[in-house]
């Protein structure tokens, strides 16, 4: 038993007693006598002396099969102990099955006289199962006793679940009908809850209704509508195929799937979000919000985390106190704004078939407050392009010369500096707005693979957080359409080079999926890649010296480690740091893009 659900008897006897009286009306107008089972028996041990230190407890069995058919409700109601629900084996005759367990450190007679006095009843109704439990209020001098319950219990496949208990978990299997389930503090875990036709069944009812005072919430799905609350712990849902109401007085929440509209709030913890394909609501106290797919629209609020969205189809309105914001992905309208933090942004609206143009739905703007803005668009987009920093020079603008943008910058020292321009005939304004940050507007193929290297890391971490919890990975739309090999334009193609060397490049290629590089080759594709900061505790220490890493230029242009060659530990963190950041475009062989593995080094000489 968990003792975190035990029972001090003194402490919940007023409370007990309430209960009791409501549940002797109850039993009085809902329970035929026929039907009515109750099945007392007798403690299995009661030691006259003190029990040693990790002596057995004192408890008692009860247990019962109850006739009912399917699609009825299993209603259970207790004051004390842990629910743990079952569905029948296959084909079995349609009844409930229960089993009881009660338990008592107390000793001698005043065991027998504390489990004597548990109530349980059970019994049938015109629609369903009723299982009552109650504690019945004891006398002072049982006040350092402790009580334990826990209920056992299977139902037919497509039964109802109605059960509320004071303190404990709750864990159920699969479930074919409707959940309603209420603790006080204990966690709720679930299998799959719903089956075909359920929301007929619920009558514009959520088909899984969870709610606890503190404990986790875990529900692999639901076929149908989730409303799931706890006062402070994490939710963990996987696929809703119908709406989902999330909310959490603190902890995080993480929806794997949600088929309808979602509204989900925490007060601090962080959201994160797989694929919806509907109108998605999400706010939290300063925790990080993480979207992969959604097919609809998306409201998100955080009071200081960060936002990252790979990709959304409709409109988008996102707000940050301070985090910085990535979309790698807007088809609609997009409505950022941080107070502190940088946004990046790939517009990429929906193509309008009869002129080839794509066009912004409505007026898009992109706000910082001291951050900058990095905006990358679509070389046929058709809109009016408005880009203001408050107080900068003519360098914290810049444009694709194709934007042909117009500059407007203060003659000396700092000022308002704008570019606007036209697009293609004009359309939906798209307004760039920052203080005192910079702004950089470029076209989406010019870093085609740092963009799909972002996409690539963030379903990365997104699966990987679902997999923490016991769901599978998310599969994404956008990846799956995208094709196993893109022929690269003329300008990517590696010249033919020497037939030998192609050859020798072949079949290294084929053996060990890469080809390798010298050094100095390798280094000729970066363009000014980030180097490593000299670690000042490296420094205090007189650290010094040649750091040699092996790494590897993947397909889509991101730069792995595979091992450190040389060097101290503190100075090859910050050059494994620094190359993680590199970028470049991949090697193309034969029309298909290749891995290649060099080494760097990187010489730590103390000034």
């Amino acid at each position: 038993m968990n003792s975190n659900f035990d029972r001090r008897i003194s402490f919940r006897a007023p409370c007990s007693a309430l209960l009791w009286a409501l549940a002797a009306v109850f039993s009085v107008s809902q329970f035929s006598p026929a039907a009515f089972a109750s099945d007392p028996k007798e403690p299995v041990s009661f030691p006259e002396k003190p029990a040693e230190p990790g002596a057995p407890r004192t408890s008692i069995i009860r247990s019962g099969v109850l006739q009912t058919r399917e699609g009825l409700t299993l209603r259970l109601t207790t004051d004390l102990g842990s629910v743990n629900v079952t569905q029948l084996d296959p084909g079995a005759p349609p009844v409930v099955r229960y089993t009881v367990h009660v338990e008592t450190d107390a000793r001698g007679s005043a065991a027998a006289q504390l489990l004597s006095n548990y109530s349980l009843k059970a019994g049938t109704s015109s629609t369903g199962v009723e299982i009552a439990g109650l504690l019945f209020p004891q006398g002072t001098h049982h006040t350092d006793a402790q009580f334990w319950v826990q209920f056992e219990i299977a139902v037919p496949r497509n039964y109802n679940l109605e059960i509320n208990t004071d303190a404990g978990d709750i864990t159920t299997g699969d479930i074919g009908g409707t959940a309603f389930l209420k603790t006080q503090g204990g966690n709720i875990i679930t299998g799959r809850i719903g089956g075909t036709g359920i929301r007929d069944v619920s009558r514009g009812r959520p088909v899984a209704k969870l709610e606890t005072e503190g404990g986790h919430i875990k529900v692999m799905g639901v076929t149908g509508d989730l409303t799931a609350f706890t006062a402070g712990g994490h939710i963990n849902v996987g696929d809703v195929t119908g709406d989902a109401s999330l909310h959490s007085g603190g902890g995080h929440i993480r929806a794997r799937q949600i088929g309808g509209r979602a509204d989900l709030d925490t007060v601090g913890g962080n959201i994160t979000v797989g694929r919806a394909a509907s109108f998605v609501s999400v706010r939290t106290g300063g925790g990080q919000i993480d979207f992969g797919e959604v097919r609809g629209s998306v409201r998100a609020q955080t009071g200081g985390g960060g936002i990252h969205v790979i990709y959304v189809s409709g409109p988008m309105e996102v707000e940050s106190n301070g985090g910085s914001i990535c979309v790698t992905g807007a088809s609609g309208a997009v409505q950022a704004a941080t107070s502190g933090g940088s946004i990046t942004a790939w517009i990429n609206p929906t193509v309008a078939a009869e002129t080839g143009m794509v066009r912004l739905e409505a007026p898009s703007q992109l706000s910082s407050g001291t951050g900058d803005l990095i905006v990358y668009l679509p070389r046929n987009l058709a809109a009016n392009i408005d880009a203001l920093v408050a107080n900068g020079t003519a360098q914290h603008i810049e444009a694709d010369s194709a934007l042909h943008l117009t500059m407007q910058s203060p003659m000396n020292g700092l000022g308002q500096v704008r570019a606007v321009g036209v697009l293609h005939g004009g359309g939906a304004p798209l307004k760039l707005r920052t203080t005192g940050g910079k702004i950089r507007l470029q076209f989406m193929d010019s870093q085609a693979a740092l963009r799909d290297s972002l996409m690539h890391e963030q379903v990365d971490r997104l699966n990987q957080r679902f997999v923490e919890v016991g769901f599978p990975p998310v599969s994404f739309q956008f990846m799956e359409s995208k094709p196993d090999v893109v022929t690269p334009p003329p300008d990517k193609l590696e010249p033919p080079g020497d037939w030998i060397e192609s050859w020798l490049n072949d079949l290294e290629r084929r053996f060990r999926g890469s080809i390798s590089e010298d050094p100095d080759t390798f280094l000729k594709r970066f363009t000014r890649p980030p180097t490593p900061s000299y670690p000042p505790i490296a420094q205090r220490a007189g650290v010094h010296g040649l750091v040699t890493l092996q790494v590897k230029l993947t397909k889509d242009g991101r730069v792995e480690v595979q091992r450190v060659l040389e060097g101290e530990p503190v100075l090859a963190d910050a050059a494994i740091d620094a190359v993680k950041r590199w970028r470049a475009k991949p090697l193309w062989i034969k029309g298909k893009p290749c891995e290649v593995v060099s080494t760097v080094k990187f010489d730590f000489q103390l000034p």
